[in-house]
């Protein structure tokens, strides 16, 4: 089966240089300047809502688009900023707000959390995922796609 023209749909392995900004134009990631990367639509290893959007592109176009937070990291919930004793931190540990660092979760599995407050011996850890509520703003150009089922 050619590869030429194969547009990105579900089973298929697309090669692609991206970056990643949000709105006020910070760039995120960005693997511009460097080798493709390379995945198979459909794995999970991507936001479905940045598959989805790559859906009927071809090698050798590049495209622009935004990913609204409910396609992207969602929404912030209040139920994952807990607040805990400072004790509970080893005392190597120098607290101050913006720290950020792995909690184990109960599957054992890390769990990133950033300090957004510290009162006193209260420190108030935020476990949202650092995009969440942001819209996320690609460039993507695609270099190969094909039959996933060729790797």
């Amino acid at each position: 089966m050619s590869t030429v023209n194969v547009p990105v749909s579900e089973g298929t392995r697309v090669y692609l240089n991206f970056s990643v900004s949000l709105e006020d134009g910070s760039e995120v990631d960005s693997n511009f300047g460097g080798d493709p990367v390379d995945f198979a639509v459909g794995d999970g290893s991507l936001l479905a809502g940045f598959e989805h959007r790559l859906f009927g592109m071809v090698a050798g176009e590049r495209k622009m688009f935004e990913v609204p937070p409910e396609d992207a990291f969602g929404q912030p919930n209040e139920n994952n900023v807990q607040r805990m004793n400072a004790s509970q931190f080893d005392d190597d540990v120098n607290l101050e707000v913006g720290l950020v660092f792995s909690f184990a979760d109960a599957g054992g599995g890390e769990l990133p959390g950033m300090v957004i407050a510290i009162d006193g011996d209260e420190v108030t850890v935020d476990f949202n995922h650092p995009l969440a509520g942001r819209t996320i703003l690609f460039d993507v150009h695609i270099h190969r796609v094909e039959p996933a089922e060729l790797h």
